[in-house]
């Protein structure tokens, strides 16, 4: 027997309810769990079931301590329900839809009239988001060794959490309860509505107009996303450009394939207002001296995160709070040194896999007294547009703030072959060194596949790695990341000043 839309909406708000969302909600929060009864102590409590309390507790209970992992909407957290996954699914349908539109450059006859069937994508992604969804379910928790508990979880005293009516005692607890979609005070917005990646992955039906506020990272991707699904698509920027936290070359390749998908950019907007009016939404925005009057059927706001600290009792237990989130220490302590946190709540960085390997900083630390520092993580990062911007470590712009001389060095893809014959040749590799040495502080990576490119660099940097080793690893010809070994050419061609090269000409003239 199905189970009834409104316990649905109770385990977060998950619509439409068609059987791919019935069965995600099976998994995630199924509506006739019963908690069980709590031990008379835990080695951990964990608050909050996204991915650093996933991986916290799966991993803490497969080493043999007792956990507790509490939830009060959707195990899997924003990862799996709104975040990477069902964004994934949509930028990979859209990728196809392009490469169809497309094909005629490589020699394929498309006949015309194609479309984008919107409503057919978003089924795709309920259906695979639904399968995922066994990987961060409670039957994988309960059995890999983990009580589950559903409901609110608070702080109600030195070593107790109270959920359902229920108390868990703990030696050691952690939140991991993420963050959630901020919304800017723009005049109007709330009266007329707005979208956020909290409520865009409902859509059943393609907006035909829409505004999307922020050219950050999930506002590139929706709005490549939804101008290529068939929507004509504002994005209202209040900094120049797009992507203002990434390298500037990067962002002007990535701003020209969102124009060339339909993209209209208004960047630099000033006296942004939104009013709502019959049959949809209006949105007023001056951008670089012109003043634009927009009807739009949806608007979509993505311009930052706020940290779920509310509700906690985190006075309760002396657990500090500042403007980013809980605090923490190196070593992801709270100001009680029996409480830690990770992932969203506390962190600048706001990615899943960070929060995953500031969640096994946790186990070590909370469990085994071990003393692992988030600050030695190497944290790699990705927008996911076409072609995605991969980056890791500093940005020149960082090395120069902080006073360490560079040297930067640029692969440019349309002197590598395999992205000349995939036609992907609009991007580069760009690799900073530290002045003098192969030492690779940082790197960016434009490319289609660039997330999958930039792992290489990751490790090298990890690992204390410098360019000039990476130019001896045999590359596979022909492949993308040929490049980050020609990277390495490059420096070691630095190598060779007149002195080197004139006792090289010495050399080979007696060796003759």
């Amino acid at each position: 027997m199905a189970e009834s839309p409104d316990r649905a909406a109770e385990a977060g708000r998950i619509a439409p309810w068609d059987e791919h969302n019935q069965a995600l909600v099976r998994n995630v929060h199924p509506p006739d769990w019963v908690n069980p009864a709590p031990a008379a102590c835990y080695n951990l409590v964990v608050i909050g079931a996204g991915t650093a309390g996933l991986v916290t507790a799966i991993g803490a209970a497969g080493l043999g301590a007792k956990v507790a992992l509490v939830e009060r909407e959707l195990l899997g957290g924003d990862c799996l329900n709104i975040g990477c996954v069902p964004s994934k699914a949509l930028i990979r349908a859209a990728r196809a839809w392009a490469d169809v539109r497309d094909a005629g450059e490589y020699g394929a006859e498309v006949p015309p009239g194609g479309a984008v069937n919107f409503p057919a994508v978003m089924e795709r992604m309920r259906r695979l988001r639904a399968r995922i969804s066994a990987n961060d379910s409670v039957w994988r928790c309960r059995d890999g060794g983990v009580d589950v508990f559903l409901g609110e979880g608070r702080f109600s005293g030195p070593d107790a959490v109270e959920v359902a009516g229920k108390t868990l005692r703990f030696k050691k607890a952690v939140i991991a309860t993420g963050a959630r979609a901020a919304a800017p005070p723009i005049p109007g917005l709330a009266d007329a509505g707005y979208l956020t990646n909290e409520t865009v992955f409902s859509l059943t039906a393609l907006p035909h107009r829409l505004a999307v506020i922020g050219a950050g990272p999930l506002g590139c991707e929706l709005a490549q996303v939804f101008a290529r699904c068939g929507s004509q698509v504002y994005l209202v920027e209040a900094l120049h450009g797009i992507l203002p936290n990434e390298d500037r070359d990067a962002g002007e390749i990535v701003l020209r394939s969102l124009l060339r998908d339909g993209v209209t950019l208004l960047c630099c907007g000033s006296d942004l207002k939104v009013s709502r009016e019959e049959g949809g939404k209006r949105l007023t925005v001056d951008s670089h001296g012109q003043h634009h009057d927009l009807p739009v059927d949806e608007i979509l706001v993505g311009v930052g995160r706020r940290p779920n600290v509310e509700r906690l009792g985190l006075d309760t237990v002396g657990v500090a709070v500042g403007k980013t989130g809980v605090t923490v220490n190196d070593r992801m302590q709270t100001t009680n040194p029996r409480i830690y946190a990770a992932g969203d709540v506390c962190s600048p960085f706001k990615f899943t896999h960070a929060a995953d390997f500031q969640a096994r900083i946790v186990i070590q630390n909370a469990l085994f007294l071990g003393r692992a520092k988030v600050s030695a993580l190497t944290i790699p990062w990705c927008t996911y547009t076409d072609p995605e911007v991969a980056h890791v470590g500093l940005h020149e712009r960082d090395a120069n703030d902080r006073g360490i001389r560079t040297r930067t060095f640029v692969q440019e893809l349309d002197d590598v072959d395999r992205a000349i014959l995939d036609g992907e040749s609009k991007g580069f590799v760009k690799v900073h060194v530290r002045e003098g040495t192969d030492k690779i502080l940082g790197a960016t990576i434009v490319a289609r596949h660039a997330g999958e490119m930039l792992p290489e660099l990751t490790m090298a940097m990890t690992h204390g790695i410098g360019l000039g080793r990476i130019a001896q690893v045999i590359h596979t010809y022909p492949t993308q990341a040929e490049a980050i070994r020609k990277l390495g050419d490059q420096y070691h061609r630095t190598r060779l000043t007149p002195f080197v090269k004139g006792l090289f000409r010495r050399w080979l003239a007696w060796s003759r």
